[in-house]
């Protein structure tokens, strides 16, 4: 994958749902980056495209016919003065990292998320994870909470840090 590939930015359709599922394995696996345990079928991620495209948003990156990535966001909380509220993630391929992708991935799902009328947005971060702060820095969320010890997982217990951008 060289610098000149072309980048296509687009929602999400249950034609992606192996790719993501693909992507996201191995942060489930391998990593304390989600707390999932156990990760999703091609089925469960083709659900979790529908649901989150009903109200939400969620957009994949591809180059060349191939998914580098996708950004997603669902509800917050199930309550309705949280409506306007969004919990965001994104993932990446591991070459697709480090490349300013993701930054351009998750800009359009915040602009997306505006554009439908969202107001806050909130992201968890397993820490400490110095990339994922950078990124969500970079994009304008601060820290708004660090929980100590609330996940286990990979025989530890494990701290979050919650991050929030006003649109």
């Amino acid at each position: 994958m060289g610098g000149a590939e072309n980048i296509i930015l687009r929602p999400a359709t249950h034609c992606d749902a192996a790719a993501c599922a693909a992507i996201y394995a191995p942060y489930v696996r391998d990593t304390v980056i989600t707390f999932e345990v156990d990760p999703p079928t091609e089925e469960e991620m083709a659900d979790r495209i529908a649901t989150a495209s009903i109200r939400h948003s969620w957009l994949v990156m591809e180059a060349e016919g191939r998914v580098l990535g996708y950004a997603n966001a669902g509800p917050h909380m199930a309550r309705a003065a949280y409506d306007r509220t969004a919990f965001v993630g994104i993932y990446m391929a591991p070459e697709a990292c480090g490349r300013g992708l993701g930054r351009r991935l998750y800009a359009a799902l915040i602009d997306d998320l505006a554009a439908k009328g969202f107001h806050a947005l909130l992201g968890c971060i397993t820490m400490p994870n110095a990339p994922s702060i950078a990124l969500h820095q970079a994009l304008g969320f601060t820290q708004v909470g660090h929980f100590r010890e609330v996940g286990w997982k990979q025989d530890r217990w494990l701290d979050v840090g919650w991050w929030q951008r006003l649109l």
